[in-house]
């Protein structure tokens, strides 16, 4: 199943993407896709609900605005150089555990929104990233994926200054508004059979930067749930990002950042694809 939100920001309806492209509003079935969906029997509420109104489905206008597919989580949890040659081209090597750091939440943005450049490093990163179902606590490996809800693509913005120059604390560079473009849709988890081997990519102006898949994870889906879970109790909707493969614009040399104008587009395989378009967080400021 393919799960949409579309509408203004901070008005998004729940919908669906159906198997023949169309997309319809479930907003009648009086739940967002968020901590109560995600922790309660949500799906299997939406199946009946489809079912019982499969002759009376309203389609969404397909000029809609997709916003992000789930409600705002409690937490936004970003797993660092968990690709072994993306730490290489950091200049860090793989990591013993995996690298934990937070987005906050209000960076969370659709898939086709514009990216903000609040300052001269912007860099890029495609990411698989996982939604949480049943709450979970201290889970083992063997038990992680059953706290899987499902998948969806997101870009991992960062402001390299702010991330690297700044202290060192990467949450500042990685939580400006708009550097979360999750979406167009996420899905359940039947229509990913093994996370841990996906294509993903990312263009630049149209040129391939990123070209990787999830199988060169260091630390793959049910290690990272179990192990982010021993930290924090992770809550229904909660979304876990894993990490980029190489071909950010901080491993190049020279570095190549985002301007005003650029376009970025990426996609995983089955998660279909996103594109920004990157201006001025200040432009007014400049003038």
């Amino acid at each position: 199943m393919r799960l949409i939100r579309f509408g203004p920001p901070g008005a998004e309806k729940p919908g669906l993407l159906l198997p023949d492209g169309w997309r319809v509003d479930a907003s009648g079935l009086g739940m967002d896709y968020g901590e109560e969906f995600f922790g309660g029997d949500g799906l299997q509420v939406l199946t009946d609900w489809l079912s019982a109104h499969q002759q009376k489905l309203t389609t969404v206008d397909p000029d809609a605005r997709l916003g992000p597919p789930v409600c705002r989580p409690s937490k936004l949890i970003c797993i660092g150089l968990n690709y072994a040659d993306h730490a290489r081209e950091s200049g860090m090597a793989p990591p013993r555990e995996p690298v934990l750091f937070f987005k906050a939440t209000s960076a969370i943005c659709g898939p086709y929104d514009d990216v903000l450049l609040p300052g001269r490093k912007t860099d890029w990163e495609v990411e698989l990233a996982v939604i949480i179902g049943p709450q979970a606590h201290r889970v083992t490996e063997e038990e992680a994926m059953s706290h899987v809800a499902g998948y969806v693509l997101h870009n991992d913005y960062s402001e390299r200054n702010w991330q690297l120059e700044r202290g060192g604390q990467w949450v500042k560079g990685k939580s400006y508004d708009t550097f979360a473009p999750l979406g167009p849709f996420w899905v359940t988890p039947d229509e990913i059979p093994d996370p841990n081997n996906l294509a993903l990519w990312l263009t630049v102006n149209g040129k391939r930067v990123q070209d990787g898949s999830t199988s060169n994870f260091v630390f793959n889906v049910a290690q990272l749930v179990s192990y982010v879970s021993r930290f924090m109790t992770l809550l229904p909707g909660d979304i876990i990002s894993t990490g980029t493969p190489a071909g950010v614009g901080l491993g190049m040399n020279p570095p190549r950042y985002l301007q005003p104008g650029d376009v970025v587009e990426l996609g995983i395989e089955g998660l279909g694809w996103q594109r920004q378009v990157a201006r001025r967080a200040y432009a007014e400021r400049e003038k």
